[in-house]
């Protein structure tokens, strides 16, 4: 396993990061700790997580998955080892049972304190904001459409106020944002740069895959001038790059199975794409899966790539995509499709 830096700080984690959204709906306690076992086993040091999982939400398992990793680091005693990321729900509908008053300091400090409890740890390594607050392209939209009666009002500077008192408290070490915009990075930026004692967001999570590589669009060039990286998840677009719903198979138990309305990596254009990067794939002894993950973490602005599975032998193929490398005709390929589909699945 190879490692990069997070950010500009001198934390160190595995180019692969374990995502964790499905533990507590679509895989039980059992199921999470034995990938936490094996991700360990292999190297993979980096894990997410969210007060919002698991995904898709329920009230009633609310923030279960941090419960279920919580115990694993109880009972394995293994805690210092790995490097956890956690996040704060933004505003929306289906998060209203979890609280109402976005970033407000309350909510922040509300959140951290919760998600501590739960991760049965002292303090969060990387600490982001689920999505903004604000109207903005996220989730699915490409294109920005302005409103103007929003009531959004302003704060970067006090959400970092805030971050930056917990990080006093030691409670969380560093920041970062997910589905984000560049102009939002940097207004984040500017007001850290405005007093510097404030915190600096050192990474994004955003979508990026074979399927929708919007990021380059403005984020990619924040990240490397910036030094901020990207956290790409989704890179096999709800499992839609794995191949295993090419010709209309509706395998048991997968996700877009259980969950038709996840519809985002499944339009026409999308699994044109999606079987033309497959061709790709097998006429070079690739598995779809393998190429489409080599291919995300090869991007320069990529710091890890977020992988979940919901089964051991889907994590095990995911995981082994390290030690996949890609030739310059494999590029050439992958590149001529982007041309012809460009980010059907934004």
């Amino acid at each position: 396993m190879k490692y990069n830096t997070l950010g500009s700080t001198d934390l160190k984690i595995s180019e692969i990061c374990l995502g964790t959204m499905t533990w507590g709906r679509q895989n039980t306690q059992e199921e999470g700790w034995a990938q936490m076992d094996y991700a360990l086993e292999q190297g993979i040091q980096f894990w997410d997580t969210a007060e919002l999982y698991p995904v898709p939400t329920l009230p009633e398992l609310y923030a279960h998955t941090e419960i279920i990793m919580g115990q694993w680091f109880k009972q394995s005693g293994k805690r210092s080892e790995i490097v956890l990321a956690s996040k704060i729900a933004g505003p929306a509908g289906f998060t209203a049972h979890i609280r109402a008053n976005g970033f407000h300091p309350t909510a922040l400090k509300e959140a951290v304190e919760g998600s501590l409890k739960r991760l049965q740890t002292d303090y969060i390594d990387l600490y982001q904001l689920h999505w903004p607050e604000r109207n903005t392209n996220f989730f699915g939209k490409l294109g920005y459409t302005h409103d103007s009666d929003e009531q959004w009002v302003e704060n970067f500077e006090e959400v970092l106020d805030t971050l930056g008192a917990l990080v006093a408290e030691g409670k969380i070490r560093h920041i970062g944002l997910s589905n984000e915009t560049p102009w939002g990075l940097m207004r984040y930026l500017d007001a850290y740069r405005a007093k510097q004692e404030r915190p600096r967001i050192q990474t994004v999570q955003n979508p990026y895959s074979l399927l929708n590589r919007s990021y380059e669009v403005g984020l990619a060039e924040c990240s490397m001038r910036e030094q901020v990286g990207l956290l790409a998840y989704s890179p096999l677009g709800f499992g839609v790059l794995s191949g295993k719903y090419l010709g209309g198979v509706q395998p048991e138990g997968a996700r877009v199975t259980l969950f038709p309305n996840y519809n985002r990596y499944s339009n026409p254009q999308a699994v044109q794409a999606t079987e033309a990067y497959a061709q790709l794939a097998q006429e070079h002894g690739l598995s779809l899966a393998q190429m489409s993950l080599a291919f995300v973490r090869t991007r320069p602005f990529v710091q890890s790539t977020i992988i979940g599975a919901t089964s051991m032998e889907q994590l095990r193929e995911n995981a082994e995509s390290a030690q996949v490398a890609l030739s310059e005709d494999v590029l050439r390929g992958i590149e001529a499709i982007h041309v012809q589909y460009p980010n059907p699945s934004p």
